[in-house]
């Protein structure tokens, strides 16, 4: 088998491809792949590409941060996202969503096939559950272990995994517990999830908002490894909730998700390259009040004793305290 692993626990969902060419975006698809390439005639796309950018010409109007401006042209090379990579991702291998709710929905809806599980961290984000019961996925949950700076119980994970399970969703920065993943951790876990056959989703929300000692590193370096599903977004480094702008990236240079039925279409749309790139010191000054912050929150739990903090929060913006009943 492939990679190492005896078989993979995930494959397409029969049914999806039919279903996704019988909405709009399909019959726009139809529409725009019958198009004429001799004809010289100028197509004006009247939907929402014009629309997202009239808005966003109106919200520049009235914002002083020049760096938006760029989210305008997106980028064909992905640059960004082929950072410290040692294969290449394309355009193609990008999808934007509206909001992280929806790139929970759409990775859920495909994993769901009749008997499906999928291993969820506990503690973790609460949409995946409700998504989970939602589409009838079964949830299996692994633990976090707070004494080891909340890094995944690999053998708990081992343990939990069966024939039957599709995917490992895994959140690092950490949702709601603050903390960075190790490169050698997201190794171990990468290297375990091969052997299981699995897929690994991993929810990249607060990417780059780090403060703490540990490096964040992007799963997707491991892409040679297993196959990995990023989800990411500009909301938390630019704290542009309202805007919606989330993507879901594929690494998998070695085509299993495509053999599997997993991913077979191309993708419409395109990441903006200059926001995300950028080294402007608007992330700075957000980082360094997260850090203050957290070192605040932290210092104030450590002197109250009925509450403990297991370790200080080195990325995203929470931090997870846990209470002494004994006292």
């Amino acid at each position: 088998m492939e990679n190492g692993a005896k078989k993979w626990g995930f494959q397409g969902k029969q049914g999806l491809d039919i279903a996704s060419a019988t909405i709009v975006r399909g019959y726009f698809n139809l529409l725009m792949g019958n198009i004429n390439q001799d004809n010289s005639s100028v197509v004006v796309p009247l939907g929402l590409p014009l629309l997202l950018k009239m808005s966003l010409l109106m919200l520049y109007d009235r914002l002083s941060i020049i760096v938006m401006l760029p989210l305008l042209v997106f980028f064909p090379q992905g640059d960004y996202l082929n950072r410290d990579l040692s294969y290449k991702l394309t355009p193609d291998d990008v999808y934007l969503t509206i909001g992280c709710n929806q790139a929970i929905e759409v990775v859920t809806i495909v994993l769901s096939r009749p008997g499906a599980n999928i291993l969820l961290p506990r503690p973790g984000y609460p949409h995946n559950e409700a998504c989970c019961a939602y589409n009838h996925l079964e949830m299996r949950h692994y633990d976090l272990l707070p004494e080891k700076g909340w890094e995944v119980d690999v053998d708990a994970v081992e343990t939990v995994a069966d024939e039957n399970t599709a995917a490992m969703v895994i959140i690092n920065p950490g949702n709601p517990n603050g903390n960075v993943f190790s490169y050698e951790h997201l190794n171990k876990v990468a290297e375990t999830t091969r052997k299981l056959g699995i897929l690994v989703i991993a929810d990249e929300a607060y990417d780059n908002l780090t403060f703490g000692s540990t490096p964040c590193v992007p799963m997707r370096v491991f892409g040679l490894t297993v196959p990995i599903l990023t989800m990411g977004s500009i909301s938390k480094r630019w704290i542009v909730a309202g805007w919606r702008l989330w993507w879901l990236v594929t690494s998998d240079p070695n085509g299993i998700l495509q053999k599997s039925g997993i991913c077979g279409n191309r993708f419409d749309h395109r990441i903006p390259q200059y926001l995300i790139r950028s080294r402007y010191i608007y992330p700075g000054l957000i980082i360094c009040n997260l850090r203050e912050c957290a070192d605040i929150c932290y210092n104030r739990i450590q002197e109250i004793p009925s509450l403990t903090c297991p370790r200080k929060p080195e990325g995203s913006m929470f931090i997870m305290e846990r209470e002494l009943f004994d006292v």
